[in-house]
């Protein structure tokens, strides 16, 4: 593809750094029709609903910033966001508490932002401080012969040095119904759902067994952490419920923070009360 023959078609796609199993619990509390499937060794991808990028104003930079940070806030893995449309693409990255930080370029491939968020997600992922970081680099320099999507599409590549491969068809530039046709055919691929409560809770309590967080799992360190959780996560639906434009982001980040609190207060005080 040219610099100048920019495709039209809009999509948005989801990096976790982590297995689907770990993936599936806050996916699930978005509640927005989504694909899940492996992308590699210790990687999996989101593939939100073919309506997504139809929605009338929809600004997909500012929804992809979004999901991705309600996905990690209460995680220990981070996320890449990327997205793209007629005007252009980018990426953002996401990863617990930290500020999600996000990159641009225009529908010609001309950078539109600061390096440090390259450097963010080289940080966060844990990539090659100097190979990676090189060619980081070289996607923030002029280059006549790449368009937005050429961008993205090398970023991918960057990505699949740290074991990132996504499923055949599933690829920025695809427009929304092509990625979720190529992503329900991936192996393993499965939609992900709300639930429920039950079965939120039940979910939850399972991945806080099968986790190694040990005293913040259980004890005066879990029961401390799952109050500051629900405390932010209260504050942030609050937040979310007075500022009637603010996005559905807000809310879901809330949510996950209230629900992971509480299922951590629960399944602390329901291992002490087994034991007595």
């Amino acid at each position: 593809m040219s610099a100048t023959d920019h495709s039209r078609a809009a999509g948005a796609l989801l990096l976790c750094r982590a297995e689907p199993d770990r993936v599936r619990p806050p996916a699930q509390l978005l509640r927005e029709p989504l694909l899940l499937a492996p992308a590699g060794e210790g990687w999996s991808v989101l593939v939100p609903g073919e309506d997504v990028a139809r929605e009338e104003g929809a600004n997909l930079a500012a929804l992809t910033a979004e999901w991705a940070h309600a996905l990690t806030v209460a995680e220990s893995w981070p996320a890449v966001g990327l997205w793209w449309d007629a005007e252009g693409a980018g990426f953002v990255v996401a990863s617990g508490f930290r500020r999600t930080v996000g990159f641009t370029w225009l529908a010609d491939g001309a950078p539109l932002g600061e390096e440090s968020a390259l450097t963010a997600l080289r940080v966060r992922l844990g990539l090659d401080p100097v190979l990676d970081a090189e060619a980081f680099d070289r996607l923030t320099r002029p280059d006549s012969d790449a368009d937005a999507r050429a961008r993205v599409l090398g970023l991918v590549a960057v990505l699949a040095r740290a074991g990132l491969h996504l499923p055949p068809g599933v690829a920025p530039g695809a427009d929304a119904r092509t990625l979720h046709t190529a992503a329900a055919a991936a192996p393993a691929a499965e939609p992900v759902e709300w639930p429920g409560w039950r079965e939120a809770v039940r979910t939850g309590l399972d991945a806080s067994e099968q986790g190694a967080l040990g005293e913040w799992i259980r004890g005066p360190k879990a029961r401390a952490l799952g109050a500051a959780e629900v405390a932010a996560g209260v504050s942030l639906l609050v937040y979310a419920r007075r500022r009637h434009g603010a996005r559905r982001g807000w809310a879901a980040a809330g949510a996950i923070l209230l629900t992971d609190g509480a299922l951590t207060i629960a399944y602390d005080t329901w291992r002490a009360w087994g034991r007595r």
